[in-house]
């Protein structure tokens, strides 16, 4: 049986879940997530799940994506990368924090699909770019913050340096299977924290195929 959850009650979870940030919390509070998910799943879009969506991807669960932005830390004058656009929803919560975000997405169907649907819900701070995502976006670098919504074999040397000196980037690191939470700044210094499970992030940087 499926089961529905409100907006307000996936928040309270988050908060009991452990996700201290408030701007995190309010947030994930604004943003609609049913309008991020296919038609057959809005009415359990605040589950605490991953979803399928289109070409084979999936939209994060709703802890790990609050997990992820609370690693960010995003403030109000940050340029933000986001490599993996998906259904646009990442995309949509860091919108909420930071000053624009540039998100590329390798799949052409849902860079289009959520350059649409982000406009529509008045996004208007997210620019979505349809490329080779693994490789990043140097034409608009240096970023405050990167955010990798897919597994990586490795950080990649080229992202880093698409970071700001005081910058932060948060990706999930490991094989095609399970991965750990990585925060790396600009200089090279990490902290990891606990595992995590994400579809595989392809492209020259990326898994092969």
């Amino acid at each position: 049986m499926r089961v529905t959850f409100t907006r307000e009650e996936m928040v309270r979870q988050l908060r009991h879940l452990g996700i201290r940030d408030a701007r995190v919390l309010e947030a994930m509070g604004r943003v609609p997530r049913e309008e991020f998910v296919r038609d057959e799943d809005r009415e359990v879009a605040y589950g605490d799940h991953a979803l399928p969506i289109a070409e084979g991807q999936t939209i994060s669960q709703p802890y790990v994506v609050a997990w992820m932005t609370e690693l960010l830390d995003v403030r109000p004058t940050h340029h933000v990368l986001e490599v993996g656009t998906g259904s646009g929803y990442q995309a949509a919560v860091l919108a909420e924090l930071a000053r624009d975000v540039v998100s590329v997405e390798r799949h052409r169907a849902l860079a289009d699909a959520a350059r649409e649907r982000l406009a529509r819900l008045g996004y208007h701070t997210v620019r979505v770019i349809h490329d080779d995502a693994s490789m990043g976006r140097p034409e608009d670098a240096p970023y405050d913050r990167v955010i990798v919504t897919a597994a990586a074999p490795a950080i990649d040397p080229a992202l880093t340096a698409q970071l700001a000196d005081d910058g932060r980037l948060v990706a999930p690191v490991g094989d095609a299977e399970m991965q750990e939470l990585v925060v790396r700044d600009a200089h090279g210094r990490e902290e990891r924290h606990g595992s995590v499970r994400f579809v595989p992030l392809r492209g020259q940087a990326g898994f092969r195929q």
